[in-house]
C-alpha cells in the first residue's frame, strides 16, 4: 500500500531534493506516493517548538488526506546526534495531541550532498566528470560533501534547482543500499 510522507527537515536544499529521492524508494508493501517537506520559515533553526509546528501543518493542511508517517529529519552539523535529537523525541510526543500519524525522528549523519555521492555513476554523469577520491560505498565517510559536490560543479552556482535536478538523476535504491 503507497503512504503520504511528510519530512520535516531543516533547509531549502532538503525542500526539492528529498521529494525527487524518496519518491522511487520503495520495499516490498511500503511504496511512498506522495512525499511533502516542511521546513522553518526564513532559516530559523529546527527546534521543538517549530518541529511542533511544522507538524501540525503538515496533519492538519493535509486533511482530510493526513500524512501516513511524518519523519523529523534534522541536521546535526556535526554535533552530538543524541544531544540534538533527545529533546525533540522527549518533548514532542507530549505536544502533538491529535496528531495520528506515526511521527520518526532522525538525524541525517552527514549533509544531504553525501546521498548523492552514494549513486556514484550517475552523479558522474550529470556532472560529466571524476568525482575525486571518494569512496561510493562510504559517502558518510566524506569530509564535507557539500563543499566537495560545489567544487565538483566549478563555475555552476550550487542552488536549490541544481539541488533538485542532481537528485532526480539519481537512483534512490543504490543510495539507500549505501
Amino acid at each position: 500500500m503507497a503512504k503520504r510522507v511528510a519530512v520535516v527537515a531543516s533547509g531549502y536544499t532538503e525542500l526539492s531534493a528529498l521529494p525527487c529521492l524518496l519518491a522511487n524508494l520503495s520495499r516490498p508493501g511500503a511504496a511512498v506516493r506522495d512525499v511533502k517537506v516542511y521546513i522553518p520559515p526564513r532559516g530559523r533553526p529546527l527546534d521543538v517548538p517549530m518541529a511542533e509546528k511544522l507538524i501540525r501543518s503538515a496533519w492538519f493542511g493535509g486533511a482530510p488526506m493526513h500524512p501516513d508517517k511524518i519523519v523529523v529529519l534534522v541536521d546535526t552539523d556535526k554535533a552530538d546526534p543524541t544531544a540534538v535529537t533527545e529533546p525533540l523525541r522527549e518533548e514532542l510526543p507530549k505536544r502533538l495531541k491529535g496528531v495520528g500519524a506515526h511521527v520518526l525522528i532522525c538525524h541525517a549523519q552527514q549533509h544531504l550532498e553525501a546521498w548523492y555521492f552514494g549513486d556514484a555513476e550517475n552523479l558522474r554523469t550529470y556532472l560529466g566528470r571524476a568525482l575525486g577520491r571518494v569512496d561510493p560505498t562510504r559517502p558518510d565517510e566524506i569530509v564535507n560533501p557539500k563543499l566537495h559536490l560545489k567544487n565538483l560543479l566549478g563555475r555552476r552556482p550550487y542552488t536549490v534547482e541544481v539541488s533538485e535536478s542532481i537528485a532526480r538523476t539519481l537512483n534512490a535504491n543504490t543510495i539507500a543500499a549505501r
